[in-house]
């Protein structure tokens, strides 16, 4: 798991065609806005999330996030401890985020 701030996320984000960006709130969080392209997993939700998370590829570029930065911490240990090759986790989570929210 790498941190990433707002900068190193976006940079990468936009460079990189295998990027998956997940976001771990809840159902309830998600609906009041994320990130551009991300997919809504909540992590609270432990049986789904995992199996979720089994249907990905694991070759893939995984951006997690949350609201503060602490569930999406926790999302990224369980997938690289899952056997995923690139886990990073949004600094601050989307509390802090200064940008485009859909």
């Amino acid at each position: 798991m790498k941190n990433l701030n707002q900068k190193e996320w976006e940079q990468k984000v936009s460079s990189d065609p295998n990027a998956v960006i997940i976001d771990v709130r809840t159902k309830q969080e998600c609906s009041n806005g994320m990130l551009l392209n991300a997919q809504c997993i909540d992590i609270f939700q432990r049986d789904n999330f995992n199996s979720e998370l089994s249907k990905m590829d694991k070759n893939k570029n995984y951006y997690v996030y949350c609201r503060s930065g602490q569930r999406s911490i926790t999302a990224c240990q369980i997938m690289d401890d899952m056997g995923f090759n690139e886990t990073n986790n949004l600094l601050g989570g989307i509390a802090g985020w200064k940008g485009k929210i859909v």
